[in-house]
């Protein structure tokens, strides 16, 4: 009963992996490694460095989300920061590295130099989450090993490719947080940190900054459905996982307990999928060892 997991990017929506996570364990399935991009990766390194899914779950719930965004000394240009959500990794993750990890894991970022993605694998997982997660504009550059790196899903919104490198002979389930492509295209709103009064952030939120914002977001999602739709199709994954979350956008405060019970919610309709999935690979590996 053993899977590989590939999660894809999707900002809030991401709190659905946490679900799809917890209904995999409790269906007694064993996952020997994890790829992810973006909220994924974030989730990825958590899992694969030993924290179980409700204890992720209390991780996120514990995290003030109001001020995840706020900036600190060391963010280059961005529209928003990493503050927050530096001080949580430093809480749960600390100087871990890569080698620190339980199980095999990869994330993606890409290199806005070279134009290529890059498999994080190596060094401090901080630094690969920090770089997985940098959406280009609203998140600053993350700067390592002489890379200019941006969120990974810029070129590969759910990491299969990465999860195949893992894992080659397993089959992977795949976790898919985009909108499917014939939904239309919700509105965004700018997550203005928590540090002015009320009379300010709704200022703020008219502004044509705000609007200027929620027209390149929106322009994100579509591109970023369409490359998804596109390289599932190529890619191939045994398994796609899409938790119901098209309702939220990528940068909405969530109650993550109700977003990741969606995760869990579509998990139970591809069971059946994922049986048939584990059954031919071991079939498969069976008759290339030459045993009945």
């Amino acid at each position: 009963m053993d899977i590989t997991l590939a999660l894809g990017g999707g900002g809030a929506k991401g709190n659905a992996h946490i679900g799809v996570l917890r209904r995999l364990e409790k269906e007694g399935y064993k996952i020997r490694s994890v790829a992810g991009t973006s909220y994924g990766g974030l989730v990825a390194v958590l899992y694969a460095i030993g924290y179980s899914p409700n204890e992720i779950q209390a991780i996120f719930e514990s995290t003030d989300q109001a001020h995840l965004y706020g900036r600190a000394p060391q963010d280059g240009p961005s529209l928003l920061g990493m503050a927050g959500v530096r001080k949580m990794l430093d809480n749960a993750v600390g100087e871990k590295t890569f080698a620190d990890a339980n199980i095999p894991c990869a994330v993606t970022a890409v290199d806005i130099n070279s134009g290529r993605e890059v498999f994080l694998t190596e060094g401090k997982l901080k630094d690969a989450v920090l770089a997985t997660i940098a959406l280009p504009g609203i998140f600053p550059v993350q700067r390592l090993n002489g890379w200019d790196l941006v969120d990974g899903g810029v070129l590969n919104p759910v990491p299969v490719t990465a999860a195949r490198m893992l894992s080659p002979n397993l089959p992977i389930v795949a976790v898919v947080l985009n909108d499917p492509i014939d939904i239309p295209v919700r509105g965004y709103s700018i997550p203005i940190p928590g540090i002015f009064p009320k009379s300010i952030t709704d200022r703020l939120a008219r502004i044509s900054l705000a609007q200027s914002l929620d027209i390149f977001l929106r322009s994100v999602d579509v591109s970023s459905r369409t490359l998804s739709h596109l390289r599932l199709e190529i890619d191939k994954p045994e398994v796609i996982v899409r938790p119901k979350v098209h309702h939220l956008s990528l940068l909405d405060q969530v109650v993550v307990a109700e977003v990741a019970q969606l995760g869990e919610d579509a998990l139970e309709e591809v069971l059946p999928q994922i049986k048939r999935a584990v059954a031919w690979r071991a079939r498969l590996g069976r008759k290339i060892f030459g045993k009945n």
